[in-house]
């Protein structure tokens, strides 16, 4: 049972640590702006947020 648990937590640790690579080691790195009001292509075509929609009208 506790090899399972620590298997665990170095598998959850490692996908962590390899996700943030850009994050922890690169410097000014941030996670890049998933919005869709940030995204001009999309602003062009018309689509906008379901959030935008509810909350500013």
């Amino acid at each position: 049972m506790m090899t399972t648990i620590l298997l665990t937590l170095v598998i959850v640790g490692l996908a962590v640590v390899l996700l943030g690579v850009k994050i922890f080691f690169v410097r000014g790195g941030r996670f890049p702006n998933t919005h869709i009001h940030d995204n001009a292509e999309m602003r062009k075509r018309g689509i906008t947020c379901a959030r935008d929609k509810e909350f500013y009208k």
